[in-house]
């Protein structure tokens, strides 16, 4: 290839790759966006008390406002018998954070016209025609009575598994021992060597733990929209991901599976011990897992994916600009907006106690009322967390986002989540802009 010729291929590269140059966010002083850097001390410190305390083995944080990255920092070990220390962009298993990227992957294939919110999933995967729901006994029956199962009074529909109304749970319900039986119990999948499609095909014959649309339960939905996005798309989940979101987007350290190349970017997994500190966590599956030399044939859309705390807030930051960031539009704004307002009613909050002044949209808790969830936040807020102990949240009002990963299963009473994000909120003196608000 001679000189020209390779300019020339560059040239067009540079312009015409989606994502490329979005490697480095824009970086802020706290000030110019309304936060203050002395409060922002509180933060750091916090976080480095928890290593310190061995709470966590290590932390990355990252807070963005008004588009512009104001924290993005490590704290503590990535690895701590290895003794490597925690890097801003160090890869962590996200675990159900992985359900916001399949959601807005079927957002989009809604706004092509090739899904509908109603549309019953049988249309993409015909074995849910007809399902059954588990009934248990009755209050007050023999104990050892059977369960009982009834037909669904209607069809599963692609809204049912966005806001996980569908009635399917991890497969620990009034049925549970058919679920296990059946191998399908747990929302890990790194470990099967068969694609996530043959799972779900063989729940669609098992007892579910609700009728459609009369409960929030939270469960295998996603993973069901993950094959649905396969069945429409033509290609795997994973393709589908990295070719519309993850790459448009250049989050170049989000995927599945770790290419072998970055192993020792994972950061390693820790479990809470009763006296609140931390050993290596062993189990098989949840433990160090299988994403660096597993099968890599199961694509979950519930809880597969690993990422960085700056891919992910990218992702987020994207979502909170109404789908689109630098010139990359994912979806429109009142997608964005149908995303994340409340969908279900009193269901969420019916949930939970831990749910009050929440609500749930296509694919995110959203707070409804900040004073009865008891937590710093604005209306309209939405985010979720990760079985690692990930957490992330965005704030339209404020322009905020928040991310927090480390990686601890069992998390045992660690209160680390809540602490950042009060320390998060209370380092905001001004509104995005960095204007000082008046004095009174």
């Amino acid at each position: 290839m001679n000189r020209r010729l390779a300019l020339a291929l560059l040239a067009f590269t540079l312009l015409f790759t989606p994502g490329l140059f979005a490697e480095a966010p824009p970086v802020a002083t706290p000030e110019s966006v309304g936060l203050s850097a002395e409060r922002l001390q509180r933060l750091r410190s916090a976080m480095q008390q928890y290593v310190d305390a061995r709470r966590v083995a290590g932390v990355v944080t990252y807070v963005a406002r008004n588009g512009r990255v104001v924290v993005n920092e490590a704290f503590g070990k990535a690895d701590v018998e290895a003794s490597r220390p925690m890097q801003k962009d160090t890869i962590f298993r996200i675990a159900s954070q992985t359900k916001a990227l399949t959601s807005v992957s079927i957002m989009m294939l809604v706004e092509e016209g090739r899904v509908g919110l109603a549309d019953p999933v049988s249309r993409f995967i015909p074995a849910f025609k007809k399902t059954t729901v588990a009934v248990p006994p009755p209050p007050g029956a023999v104990p050892g009575s059977p369960v009982s199962v009834v037909p669904a009074r209607r069809e599963i529909t692609i809204r049912d598994l966005l806001t996980h109304t569908a009635g399917i749970s991890y497969g620990h319900g009034p049925a549970a021992e058919q679920w296990k039986a059946a191998g399908i119990q747990d929302w890990y999948f790194a470990d099967r060597n068969e694609p996530v499609s043959a799972v779900v095909e063989r729940m669609a014959s098992l007892p579910m733990d609700a009728q459609p649309g009369e409960r929030y339960l939270y469960g295998y939905n996603t993973d069901i929209l993950g094959v649905v996005v396969e069945k429409v798309s033509g290609v795997s989940l994973a393709e589908f991901i990295e070719k519309r979101i993850t790459g448009p987007l250049g989050m170049a350290d989000t995927s599945f599976y770790l290419p072998p190349a970055k192993r020792d970017r994972l950061a390693a997994v820790y479990a809470a011990k009763d006296d609140g500190t931390i050993e290596r966590a062993t189990d098989p599956k949840t433990g160090q897992g299988q994403y660096v030399d597993g099968p890599r044939v199961a694509f979950a859309g519930g809880a597969g994916l690993l990422s960085t705390a700056r891919d992910y807030g990218r992702f987020l930051q994207m979502l909170l600009n109404g789908g689109e960031v630098d010139g990359v539009r994912l979806l429109g704004p009142k997608t964005v907006q149908l995303m994340t307002v409340n969908q279900v009613g009193a269901l969420f909050a019916e949930a939970s106690p831990n749910n009050a002044g929440l609500g749930f949209g296509l694919g995110f808790e959203v707070t409804e009322d900040v004073g009865r969830s008891g937590r710093y936040g604005s209306l309209g807020a939405f985010g979720w967390g990760g079985a690692y102990y990930t957490n992330y949240w965005a704030d339209p009002q404020e322009k905020l986002v928040a991310v927090v990963f480390t990686q601890l299963l069992p998390a045992g009473s660690i209160d680390l989540h809540p602490r950042f994000r009060a320390l998060v909120y209370q380092s905001i003196v001004g509104p995005p802009t960095g204007v000082a608000p008046p004095r009174r």
